[in-house]
């Protein structure tokens, strides 16, 4: 039952159900990986690290789950123990998909893309059914802007389990970046349909729906992403900008106030709050969130100085841009 759930995406049913093991089953390297899967899932990478830890020291010598692993470590930025992994994985058994797997995933995170590509390559080669090394080879495809061999990346990896949901989000984010909104919103209503837990999936496909013209669904759409996570950011950012959309800068500064509250050194949560504060007629308290944004990030400088020079024409229509 606990497994059934897990493979439904119901994984804080499937945690209970798995707590109520045996001591002698839950201290299996098979069940501490559906344990850290069921958490990677959820986004709560912490708990998924341990877990999968527990795994390898239960069982040194698992190759199954150091996938998960990786990519745990990778979403942590914890390079250090991403490239120990590579290399214990590697020693241990080249002629393991996941071993390459892992190295694939460290070289993404230097953002070597081609060499990553090379690595989840040769992963697929061990293990043509690999879907999720699919998946990994169509991100960084898609990191290096080769929308078309993403594409086909995702394909495959969907030919080979249709239920991969991840497949589906990376076409529906390839479409919405080619401002194809009506592809962009089937794809990821497809991956919400086999995963409905996922709050970042609500957001994208909120975010297509706004794009699509279709605000009080993205808005409806956005408050099923509360539901499942209150503290999701990305959905107090998508909110933000449909109410700017809409020409309700206050109930926008108050969502992005949350946003800042959970992501304060992101420059572009400052640099919107200075747009919607100078739409609401506070050029001070504006100023100052572009000057925040500046020393945040001053590569994006010529936008913010643009924006600050500016500051005492009258306002145009402008969206929040997108996170």
């Amino acid at each position: 039952a606990a497994y059934k759930s897990l493979c439904q995406y119901r994984s804080r049913d499937a945690l209970e159900l798995f707590r109520q093991l045996p001591p002698s089953h839950i201290s299996t390297g098979w069940v501490q990986h559906q344990i850290g899967k069921a958490y990677f899932e959820m986004s709560d990478y912490q708990n998924a690290q341990r877990a999968l830890e527990c795994m390898q020291k239960i069982e040194p010598h698992r190759m199954k789950g150091l996938d998960i692993l990786s990519t745990t470590l990778w979403q942590m930025k914890k390079e250090v123990e991403l490239s120990d992994l590579a290399q214990r994985a590697v020693d241990f058994d080249r002629k393991s998909p996941e071993a390459w797997f892992v190295v694939g995933n460290c070289f993404s995170f230097q953002k070597e893309h081609e060499t990553a590509i090379t690595f989840f390559r040769r992963s697929i080669q061990l293990d043509p059914s690999y879907t999720y090394a699919h998946t990994l080879c169509g991100h960084e495809y898609m990191s290096n802007e080769d929308f078309e061999k993403a594409i086909s990346c995702y394909r495959d990896a969907i030919r080979v389990d249709s239920r991969h949901y991840n497949a589906w989000y990376g076409l529906g984010a390839i479409y919405f970046r080619q401002e194809k909104f009506d592809l962009s919103e089937y794809h990821f209503q497809r991956a919400l349909e086999i995963n409905p837990q996922s709050s970042v999936l609500h957001c994208h496909l909120g975010m297509a729906q706004h794009s699509n013209g279709k605000t009080s669904g993205a808005l409806d759409t956005l408050a099923g992403a509360f539901r499942l996570d209150p503290r999701n950011p990305q959905a107090h950012y998508q909110r933000a900008t449909i109410f700017m959309s809409l020409d309700r800068p206050q109930e926008a500064l108050a969502e992005l106030e949350q946003v800042r509250s959970a992501a304060p050194r992101e420059s572009s949560v400052h640099f919107n709050m200075g747009k919607v504060l100078k739409r609401l007629g506070q050029p001070e308290k504006a100023m100052r969130c572009f000057l925040t944004a500046l020393d945040l990030d001053p590569k994006d400088n010529n936008l913010i100085k643009a924006a600050m020079d500016r500051l005492d024409e009258p306002d145009v229509d402008e969206e929040v841009s997108v996170f």
